[in-house]
């Protein structure tokens, strides 16, 4: 079952962030968007990803984004209205043929992943379900005089929240009537489920998930951040392990730098040595699986695959998790190609993927005497260190 998510993100509201549209304003040290992003686009239940941007922020969405990702479709452009935007995504996502699809609003970006998985488990029930909370305030019905005319039941009141969920085909199919019968007034995407006949069920949501609408939420979220930032982090340390053989070829790909060399080293995806060392450290610091579970050699996707695409995911996992990469540290074990000339462009690159500075970046090289199969230059194998702080 493939499950896509499609992150709205095309709204031109800037009462939050003044001439900024909100989802691109800044939370400590990364933008609304990017946190929301990171919460969808590194839950292990998502396969791929769109964001439905105007035309007008694509410099931003890039910037927002940080570079490429193995998951990331690309963007696609929204419409004048939440309705068209949505329309917009599910069109693009089509020819991936999901299973389900998540639609998320960029502006909540304290989404968690146990209100995906809420949802996600009522998908396995039905065809559709969104994140909500009860209603827990009084409602009063104001007069034309503006006094109170009549307090409201508030009973089986739900705030609906994001992300909302369904059978990817039918709510496709859902949007394109909408469409065809005029009906574009419809908020939410359990409307358009509702007006179309698909009965969605209600999960429970967070009252963290809020959606950032007015300068004020914006202010109280940016604190809210910045409180916990301020607070002291739990400092995890993760390793990593790869060998590689040599195969016929003319180079090698060490660290993300191309190296001339006899031969190539044999893999399913660039084989890395290096890299793949580097994100199971950064896997294993967070707990989260091994590269082999997030990029099987088993799927054709990943063949030819250049490694710093699984590197930048686990750093996205990273940072999912509130965490900061604070030092990584690769040792590769070989006779041949000589690294040292290559050692500083190693580390930049190393650097540019996870973006952080130089400074937190090492990349050593030893030999084993001639001992065992590094020795006989038979392949060439890597050991790596990482070090995360999670707040």
């Amino acid at each position: 079952m493939t499950t896509a998510a499609l992150i709205v993100a095309a709204g031109r509201g800037t009462r939050a962030a003044g001439a900024l549209p909100k989802q691109y304003a800044q939370l400590g040290a990364t933008s609304v968007l990017a946190r929301t992003f990171g919460v969808l686009l590194n839950h292990p239940a998502i396969d791929v990803a769109v964001v439905a941007i105007a035309e007008a922020d694509r410099a931003r969405y890039h910037a927002a984004i940080g570079g490429s990702h193995p998951r990331l479709a690309a963007p696609v452009l929204g419409g004048a209205t939440r309705q068209r935007s949505v329309l917009n995504g599910l069109r693009a996502l089509a020819p991936l043929a999901p299973s389900r699809v998540l639609v998320h609003d960029a502006a909540r970006p304290f989404l968690t992943a146990e209100v995906v998985d809420r949802v996600l488990a009522a998908l396995d029930r039905g065809p559709g379900a969104i994140a909500a909370v009860p209603l827990a305030d009084t409602l009063k019905r104001a007069g034309p005089d503006g006094r109170i005319a009549a307090t409201l039941d508030r009973a089986d009141l739900w705030r609906a929240q994001t992300p909302q969920g369904f059978g990817f085909e039918a709510i496709l199919k859902a949007y394109e009537a909408a469409l065809a019968a005029g009906r574009e007034d419809l908020t939410d995407d359990a409307a358009v489920a509702e007006w179309a006949g698909l009965p969605v069920e209600l999960v429970a949501g967070s009252e963290a998930n809020v959606k950032l609408t007015t300068a004020e939420d914006l202010a109280m979220a940016a604190r809210a951040v910045e409180a916990a930032a301020a607070t002291p982090g739990e400092v995890r340390t993760g390793q990593g392990f790869d060998v590689h053989r040599f195969a016929d070829g003319d180079h090698v790909w060490l660290c993300g730098v191309r190296i001339p060399h006899t031969h190539a080293l044999e893999g399913h995806s660039d084989a890395d040595v290096g890299l793949h060392a580097l994100t199971d450290a950064l896997l294993g610091a967070i707990g989260d699986g091994d590269i082999g579970q997030h990029f099987p050699n088993t799927d054709p996707r990943w063949r030819g695959a250049a490694s710093h695409l699984f590197l930048a995911d686990a750093a996205h996992r990273v940072r999912a998790r509130g965490g900061t990469i604070s030092n990584v540290d690769v040792t590769l074990l070989c006779e041949v190609p000589k690294i040292a000339p290559h050692r500083e462009a190693m580390r930049a690159r190393i650097a540019e993927v996870l973006a952080v500075d130089i400074s937190r970046i090492a990349v050593k090289a030893t030999t084993t005497e001639g001992l065992g199969f590094t020795g006989r230059r038979e392949g060439i194998a890597a050991m790596a260190m990482a070090t995360v702080v999670l707040r």
